[in-house]
Parts: structure tokens; sequence; C-alpha cells
């Protein structure tokens, strides 16, 4: 569990968090290769949250991603991240739902992340090289100029503090 105390005027906010669920494609991936630095920050998230994975596979790489996390996994002694191809954001709500949205960071940068967005505990919008839906960036809680950034937010809960603050 990852928990972290967001001070405010009136009360705090706590947020104890067990699931990061991510877009795949256009989030931590570009043309379908995962971006540098993913796996690892992934791996030491899975030491605190249970990562999932939500995608349509539209790259068709899938199997390459979950292999090298699975590898990553098994190295650190780590739960493996979960994965399901879902390309609907009703789809991704519903799967965000079934979690404990309470319970759950969302990450994406697209318009079908809003529904997981609008449930989710906390939501990251990611600035990547498909851009952001601008919408997407409204419905978040916070946007991170790329996927390692975002991560880093949750290795570094201060800097999401400092963010979050009121």
């Amino acid at each position: 569990m990852l928990r972290i105390v967001i001070p405010g005027d009136e009360a705090s906010a706590e947020l104890n968090l067990e699931h990061l669920v991510c877009d795949v494609n256009g989030t931590m991936s570009e043309d379908g290769l995962l971006i540098e630095g993913v796996v690892g920050r992934l791996t030491e998230l899975a030491r605190h949250l249970r990562v999932h994975l939500l995608t349509a596979d539209t790259f068709g790489t899938l199997d390459n991603i979950m292999s090298q996390l699975r590898t990553a996994a098994v190295a650190a002694n780590v739960p493996a991240p979960l994965w399901k191809r879902i390309s609907a954001g009703k789809e991704k709500a519903t799967y965000v739902r079934e979690l404990g949205p309470q319970s759950v960071i969302s990450v994406g940068n697209g318009v079908n992340d809003i529904p997981m967005f609008e449930l989710a505990r906390l939501s990251i919008v990611v600035l990547g090289v498909e851009g952001s839906s601008p919408r997407a960036v409204v419905a978040a809680d916070t946007l991170a100029r790329s996927i390692n950034d975002a991560l880093d937010l949750l290795l570094y809960p201060q800097r999401l503090v400092a963010t979050l603050r009121s």
C-alpha cells in the first residue's frame, strides 16, 4: 500500500492506494515499445502497489511488453503486472470500479481514460509523444510531462503533495 497525506486548508486528505492502473499505448509505450525507464519504475512501484495494465494492443506488442515486465518482476521478487485488453473508456471504468476506486491511481493520456480518471482516487494524465486529450487533462488530478515523471510522483510522493496541497 502507498499512503500519501495531502495537507489542506480545512483538513488533510489521506490517500491509501493499493492499485496502479495504467493505459499502455501512448502512455507507457511509444509506437508499441516501452519507453526507457518504465520497467524499473514499475518494478519498484510493485513493491507497494498492484500494477494493472489496460490496452487495446494497437501495435500488437503486448506479449513482448509483458515478457519484459515479467522478467523484471521475477528478478526483483515482486508480483508481475496484471493486464487486460481493453479499448473503451466504459470498460476501463468498470475495471477500476471492480478494484475499488478509492484505492486506485489511474494513469493515461486519452479520451478513453477519462472514465477511469473520474472514478479513481488519484489520476495522472501523461503528456507523451502522442500528446494528451485536453478533456483528459481537465479530468485528471495532475499532469505529468512523461510516464517516467508520472511514476516518479508515486516513487517520490512529496512531489505529489507539493502539487495537490490546497
